[in-house]
């Protein structure tokens, strides 16, 4: 899929699928090509290659375009879109003009059950909170039953701790009534509290397509690596010991079991912040060179006698000075390595 005068596609090798009742949230930086992605399967944009299907249906593919009204789907957007001038109730029933006045009557009523909202339904959009609009959009998008649900950054106008609440809020609305949704943000929490599957997008590629757990600790490829969480690429090598994988490193060797293919020789190996371990009585030192209060815990920037920065999660209650030496080591669960390119601070 392209835009006029774009110098590459803005979505380009692009595989994924969901089943009904999954979540599933496209995540990555600005101009990765999710929300392109989420238009051409609402409809909006044309496919130049490979198809869409929806329950087994194809919607979209090259000389093939179902026009979005009638794709059965429900979308929620940024702003909300909701009408000033019409109530709650009126609102939500708006997309079912086709319905009986009894049958729509009983569905606003169900689906704001559904959102906790049945005693708003006489208000105005103007009268209600943001995050209570962002439940009667969710109602009205939810109200024709679509077969799919499509979520556009829903939450970026609100706060952050507002965002993580709602999302969770909105996975357990979304669960409790079984609906399928794809979402689009570039908040890394928010895909995790309301994801069953989250793909990281780059230059309107996939990465990875996978639940939060594997994404964190088993990244596909070098950026998954480096956009997912907090760490550091440390240079070290890799050698066998029987099915061992041995992976010498600035804070001491590592371990896990062979790969089918084990990369030997020097790599890159990852090192995130909840791997690095304060431990005074640890043989290796590190200097602090820059620390962030985060509320149960402070995000330590350190530095070894070599010069390699590495990055560690440490109690709040452990309030280092900046400049100070503390021992660290490494406890790392899984072992993530690729080939060697360089030692650079991942971005905070």
């Amino acid at each position: 899929m392209s835009y006029a005068g774009a110098a590459r596609p803005a979505v380009h090798q692009v595989s994924l699928s969901l089943q009904a009742g999954d979540i599933g949230v496209l995540i990555g930086p600005s101009g990765c090509g999710k929300t392109s992605l989420l238009r051409a399967v609402a409809g909006l944009e044309h496919l130049e290659g490979g198809a869409i299907r929806l329950n087994g249906q194809t919607v979209s593919r090259k000389g093939l375009h179902m026009p979005p009204e009638q794709r059965r789907m429900g979308m929620v957007f940024q702003d909300y879109a909701l009408f000033p001038h019409l109530n709650v109730q009126d609102n939500i029933g708006f997309g079912l003009h086709q319905w009986s006045s009894a049958d729509k009557a009983k569905r606003v009523a169900e689906v704001l059950g559904w959102v906790g909202l049945s005693g708003r339904a006489k208000r105005y959009p103007h009268e209600l909170s943001g995050g209570q609009q962002q439940r009667v959009a969710l109602a009205r998008a939810l109200a024709p039953k679509p077969q799919l649900l499509l979520l556009d950054e829903p939450f970026s106008n609100m706060d952050v701790e507002l965002r993580e609440r709602l999302a969770s809020e909105m996975r357990a609305i979304l669960k409790d009534v079984q609906a399928t949704a794809l979402f689009v943000t570039h908040d890394q929490m928010e895909a995790f509290a309301i994801g069953d599957l989250i793909g990281v997008m780059h230059k309107g590629s996939l990465h990875q397509w996978t639940d939060a757990y594997t994404l964190y600790h088993r990244p596909a490829t070098r950026f998954v690596a480096e956009f997912i969480g907090h760490g550091v690429f440390a240079p070290a090598s890799i050698q066998m010991a029987g099915t061992q994988r041995i992976v010498h490193t600035p804070l001491g060797d590592l371990s896990d079991e062979a790969q089918d293919h084990p990369m030997l020789g020097p790599c890159d190996v990852l090192l995130r912040a909840d791997d690095i371990t304060h431990d005074d009585d640890a043989p290796v030192k590190a200097e602090i060179i820059s620390k962030s209060f985060r509320g149960s815990e402070f995000l330590y920037t350190l530095r070894l006698a070599s010069g390699q920065q590495v990055m560690a999660h440490v109690p709040s209650h452990h309030d280092h000075k900046i400049g100070e030496w503390i021992g660290i080591r490494a406890q790392v669960d899984h072992v993530v390595t690729f080939a060697q390119v360089s030692a650079s601070p991942l971005p905070v």
